[in-house]
């Protein structure tokens, strides 16, 4: 049997970003300044070690870090903070869940195991389930995580549902990053009672009058502002759907970072975790420029 959950929805929740210093570990000031920066301009909390924040990059000693530097900070992780786990074995998935909740974290995104591709839900069902019993009372507050172009293993509504009959109480919804609207229109029909957040900040407000909670995404660390009405209100905002269209002509986890660096001055945010490849100056200048102007052009014609 799970804990109680914390109570609360998710609503706009921030993928938040990873900096690295030179030598290639978590740069924790940055990171605690980004993570206050998103809650300060719109989020309601943010999200470390997904997919933006090049989560399966990261260790489990780099993830106490991380967390410790966030709690340390006056941070609420209890209500702000959700810790992303992706691991390709039961141990590490355990290990890294772990981490979240010894260090008081609002719940876990938890994504399927990859590089064994295709697997069958009877098969997800056992690796969840293994994973599930061995945090015992730990566990709770789970949000699912389908997002199968990453992992090439996606989360059936039907697995959903078995999940959590097999553990009620444990999960509290699912971050459906697949971009197909069609299916995420599926999940909201079919999981009442769950919070269903999108991750293609495209569907969002379309998502939130459909009954959808929110969302997790990585446009988040550069525009809270123009995202929270779609996240809260369901509000359409041309401008989000046209900055997502400019920044997916690049890498977006590189993108988004780039960006973060233009806004602070500071172009060590452009360092990646290898094997992915940083932005360059010329393509950072190129994007910067034409999401200043889709923000430029919004604000022309709401005067």
């Amino acid at each position: 049997m799970a804990k109680s959950g914390k109570a609360g929805g998710i609503g706009l929740n921030c993928a938040l970003s990873t900096p690295f210093s030179r030598d290639g570990r978590i740069d924790l000031s940055r990171l605690v300044k980004q993570g206050r920066w998103v809650l300060d301009n719109g989020c309601d909390g943010f999200t470390l070690f997904g997919t933006t924040g090049e989560g399966a990059s990261l260790s489990v000693a780099e993830r106490y870090q991380a967390l410790g530097a966030v709690a340390a900070s006056g941070i609420e992780m209890g209500t702000k903070v959700l810790a992303g786990v992706s691991a390709a074995t039961i141990e590490d998935t355990v290990a890294q869940a772990r981490a979240g909740y010894e260090m008081g974290c609002r719940g876990l995104l938890l994504a399927p195991p990859f590089y064994f591709a295709h697997a069958s839900d009877d098969g997800l069902f056992r690796f969840f389930s293994a994973g599930f019993e061995r945090l015992g009372g730990d566990l709770r507050d789970v949000v699912l995580y389908h997002i199968p172009g990453m992992t090439r293993n996606g989360l059936s509504i039907e697995l959903t549902l078995r999940l959590a009959e097999a553990f009620p109480g444990a999960i509290i919804g699912i971050k459906d990053s697949n971009g197909d609207w069609e299916e995420t229109e599926q999940r909201l029909k079919a999981l009442k009672g769950m919070q269903v957040l999108v991750g293609d900040e495209r569907h969002l407000a379309r998502a939130v009058r459909k009954g959808g909670a929110g969302s997790i995404c990585g446009l988040a660390n550069i525009a809270p502002d123009l995202l929270r009405p779609l996240a809260h209100e369901g509000k359409e905002e041309p401008r989000v759907n046209a900055m997502v269209e400019a920044i997916l002509g690049y890498s977006f986890m590189s993108a988004i970072k780039a960006m973060i660096g233009e806004r602070e001055g500071d172009p060590a945010w452009r360092a990646m975790r290898p094997p992915l490849d940083p932005f360059t100056p010329a393509q950072t200048r190129k994007l910067a420029g034409a999401l200043a102007a889709i923000r430029a052009n919004g604000a022309e014609k709401a005067a």
